[in-house]
């Protein structure tokens, strides 16, 4: 799986919101600069992200962003799927619905199974998970 730019910077700029001290909207510019993205790029982000529903956003002096849900319901696949899309899919379409004949036959069941792990990884992981640097057990597992 190959991770872009795009929901690397996603997901870190929601680990920022997430670990936010107080209720009070966090700026973009301040997300920016904590995680290293550069601005414009985030504010695109920021705007795939509040269009997906996990932020919100509030405009004037005391504007900014902030998480829509919880940190303990938001999951590192719904962040990337607010700003890339599907998770794991052949060519535009999803894994169930690719077809092959003869010897690729078995392909389809290799990019299902794909799929399958990816979600179970990126869907166990939370915002909150990251900002307290605790993974599930099951993720973890995978680490040993």
């Amino acid at each position: 799986m190959r991770v872009s730019a795009k929901a690397d910077y996603a997901i870190r700029a929601m680990i920022e919101l997430a670990a936010a001290d107080s209720d009070a909207p966090v700026k973009g510019d301040r997300i920016a600069q904590a995680q290293q993205i550069p601005p414009k790029f985030l504010e695109n982000i920021l705007g795939d992200l509040r269009n997906g529903g996990l932020i919100r956003s509030q405009r004037g002096v005391e504007g900014g962003y902030r998480l829509a849900r919880p940190a303990t319901e938001v999951s590192v696949a719904d962040v990337i799927r607010a700003v890339e899309g599907p998770i794991a899919n052949v060519r535009g379409v999803r894994p169930d619905d690719v077809e092959y004949t003869g010897t690729a036959l078995p392909l389809r069941e290799v990019w299902i199974a794909l799929r399958v792990n990816l979600r179970a990884v990126l869907e166990a992981v939370t915002l909150d998970d990251l900002v307290h640097g605790v993974l599930p057990p099951d993720v973890a597992r995978l680490l040993d």
